[in-house]
């Protein structure tokens, strides 16, 4: 019973990286990368459509990605979609291939594009730490159930504490790796 309270725990948290992961590709640093447009979505007949599956995106040099729709008609609609996106980035259409500068952080920008990666990481460490509270959660109540020993229990603390550290410090990790693309010109 501890082992699948702790697998379980292990999961969460691995998914747990997993987001802030994700999160912080949505943060933009001075360097192209196909993952920006990630969360872009395309009006394509009718309904919408994340760009990757209609397009196809390439980083043309350091600061510049080029989308290649599948469909030329589809030109418009992801200059359109492009814009609207809270990334701050203007297309320039030549064709049917859109070209996607990457304007240069200021100091300014870089300074809140950290914020918001600290503030994710957080996030990250918030729900580490609340998974770590339901397996002791779980482990007391095998207690009381008589199913497990006091200090079957206090072992089980032990390595869900060393899990919870574990994963705490690979969130830091990629917060260490953000800031350092960040801070990067």
């Amino acid at each position: 019973m501890i082992n699948e309270i702790l697998k379980d725990a292990e999961e969460r948290m691995s998914k747990a990286v997993s987001s802030v992961e994700s999160a912080f590709k949505k943060i933009r640093t001075g360097r192209a990368h196909p993952s920006l447009l990630d969360s872009i979505k395309v009006n394509y007949y009718g309904s919408d459509t994340p760009l990757s599956q209609i397009a196809n995106i390439t980083v043309e040099d350091a600061r510049t990605l080029g989308v290649s729709p599948w469909e030329s008609n589809l030109v418009p609609e992801i200059e359109k979609a492009i814009m609207k996106s809270d990334l701050g980035l203007n297309p320039a259409t030549n064709g049917s291939l859109i070209r996607i500068p990457m304007p240069a952080l200021t100091e300014e920008t870089r300074k809140n594009y950290f914020k918001q990666a600290k503030s994710e990481a957080e996030n990250g460490r918030i729900a580490i730490r609340n998974i770590r509270r339901d397996a002791n959660a779980n482990l007391k109540d095998l207690v009381k159930e008589k199913e497990i020993s006091e200090d079957e229990d206090r072992r089980g603390q032990d390595q869900v504490q060393k899990l919870t550290d574990k994963f705490v410090a690979q969130v830091e990790e990629r917060l260490a790796a953000k800031e350092k693309d960040l801070m990067e010109i």
